[in-house]
């Protein structure tokens, strides 16, 4: 057992048993339709493919709120240029990657080069995005709901029905989610991030391009929140300027369930997996149980809760009883 609660994903799997388990429980839940359900499966995809590099972002020490303005930027981006304008449609999905990655970069030189907290930097760009966002719809088309129709191949890839219930973006989720674990938890890449996140000092003394990581973390966290935007817009066939702002605590909430450390240098993108399924299942699947709806806040507040204090004990727990983890900085050997 004690190998397993060294593993930081393992409150996040604790979590989810234990809520599924108060759901059967006390909301009369039906597991095999609750599991069959589209509603919370699309919910998560949509989650995840934001919380695991902002999830990562977190374990390299560092935290990016500008998702939640980047989102309706990828959706505008691509259906003004695509929609609006006509535009072939590869040329609105390169648009809408390359503004995200402009963002991610000014976010990460910026963070890198100054000594202002990322959270007040990204809170700066989020604003600042919310405004290009706004007014850039309103003087180029005149409004704010941009129409898109996308062609066939675009359609299936980003923005299709698997089953007639399921988004094909639950696809893209796995996917992304399998490509940066093999990153973070199989390369050397991957060292770096929990080295920078443990101690930032003797991460850059080692020799571990401090700098250029974190401004790759943070196009990262920006261009996979423009993605999902884009996603969107494709599927639902026009794109709005609001929105987005809601994903900024959910994407958080779900990479702390998912064992993640506020301080950095500890956590997995399994558990960020996890945690977001959690999350998922917590705020969708309520709808399923004969609980009162208005109880939901509640279950997430004490579910946050107590994956913190799992997170911490578990992480004291590790480094105390057995071999040094990757994700302390001084456990991890710089392979440069």
């Amino acid at each position: 057992m004690s190998p397993f609660l060294r593993r930081p994903e393992a409150a996040a799997i604790i979590s989810l048993f234990a809520i599924l388990a108060f759901y059967a429980a006390f909301g009369g839940v039906n597991l095999v339709t609750l599991f069959g359900a589209a509603s919370w499966l699309n919910f998560a995809a949509n989650l995840g493919i934001v919380a695991i590099p902002v999830g990562i972002l977190m374990i390299g020490g560092h935290i990016d709120i500008s998702i939640g303005a980047m989102i309706p930027a990828g959706s505008m981006t691509i259906a003004i240029l695509s929609g609006f304008y006509e535009l072939p449609i590869w040329v609105g999905i390169l648009g809408t990657l390359s503004l995200a990655a402009v963002v991610g970069l000014v976010n990460g030189i910026l963070t890198a080069r100054t000594t202002v907290p990322s959270l007040i930097i990204t809170l700066s760009t989020l604003v600042v995005m919310q405004g290009v966002v706004l007014a850039g719809a309103n003087l180029l088309t005149g409004g704010s709901s941009v129409a898109l129709t996308s062609p066939y191949w675009a359609k299936a890839m980003f923005g299709s029905l698997i089953g007639g219930s399921h988004q094909v973006v639950i696809v893209w989720w796995i996917g992304f989610a399998a490509i940066l674990a093999f990153l973070l938890h199989k390369t050397r890449v991957g060292n770096w991030v929990f080295a920078m996140g443990g101690d930032l000092v003797s991460a850059r003394n080692a020799g571990v391009p401090t700098t250029r990581l974190t401004i790759l973390l943070f196009m990262l966290s920006a261009m996979s929140a423009a993605f999902v935007g884009m996603c969107g817009a494709i599927q639902f066939n026009s794109a709005q300027v609001s929105g987005g702002m809601g994903y900024i605590f959910n994407a958080i909430v779900s990479v702390v369930v998912g064992g993640v450390v506020l301080t950095g240098g500890f956590g997995s993108v399994l558990g960020i997996f996890v945690g977001t399924i959690t999350f998922a299942i917590v705020s969708q699947g309520i709808y399923f149980t004969d609980i009162d709806r208005n109880w939901s806040s509640l279950i997430i507040g004490v579910t946050l809760l107590l994956a913190v204090a799992m997170n911490e004990s578990f992480r004291k727990f590790a480094l105390r009883s057995g071999p040094k983890l990757r994700a302390s900085a001084q456990a991890i050997a710089v392979k440069a």
